[in-house]
């Protein structure tokens, strides 16, 4: 095996670093004048339950919450999540963030500046920060993921995926399953050790894509 070569554990962070969805609440119910409490929290992908006007109105709704809010600064990281990377990190295994946070035009250096301030104040290691919406493009050896149409993608590669519960994905299989960051850890270091013994994971198939 090469020395120089480690694993990569491709990171996701809406939803599965970053409480985004605990965040947007407060700003939804002020962007549409309503009580906070009659927004559902049990909401699936793409917020339908807070009838934010289909997929426009949740553009909209995501530049004011980045643009005049401060979103991606200010949202609280989940539990155990920058511990767990740092612990991680600390055995050798090279993090890299794979986001798509460059969903709305022409606020890109504010979702970037944004995303390093975060990451930079919350501890949270990391070698490679790619913004990207094709994360199979982005080479790893395992990835952690919440939103269900992007699993979708990572499994239809063979690619091995940690499906992170939240309420979007509990409709979607995976043999591969944490609901917490301490459950994530777990998963992460029997996957490491398993590539150290030159094993392929039983939840994986197809090519394996390297990252360096």
């Amino acid at each position: 095996m090469n020395d120089k070569r480690r694993f990569v554990l491709g990171v996701d962070l809406d939803g599965v670093c970053a409480d985004f969805y605990g965040g947007l609440h407060p700003l939804a119910a002020e962007w549409l004048n309503v009580p906070q409490n009659s927004l559902t929290t049990d909401v699936r992908y793409g917020l339908p339950e807070w009838k934010l006007g289909g997929k426009k109105g949740y553009e909209i709704l995501h530049r004011f919450a980045i643009t005049q809010r401060d979103l991606f600064r200010k949202l609280k990281p989940l539990q155990m999540a920058p511990v767990v990377l740092r612990r991680l990190s600390r055995k050798n295994v090279r993090i890299r963030i794979i986001t798509h946070r460059f969903f709305i035009k022409y606020f890109h250096q504010e979702a970037a500046q944004q995303t390093i301030e975060w990451l930079d104040y919350h501890g949270i290691p990391y070698w490679d920060l790619c913004f990207m919406q094709d994360k199979c493009a982005v080479g790893a050896d395992l990835y952690i993921e919440d939103a269900p149409k992007n699993i979708k993608q990572l499994q239809d590669e063979g690619l091995n995926t940690i499906i992170f519960t939240n309420s979007t994905n509990r409709d979607v299989a995976g043999p591969l399953r944490a609901d917490s960051w301490l459950e994530v850890e777990k998963i992460v270091l029997k996957e490491v050790q398993r590539w150290k013994d030159g094993l392929q994971s039983p939840n994986r198939s197809g090519k394996k894509l390297k990252g360096r």
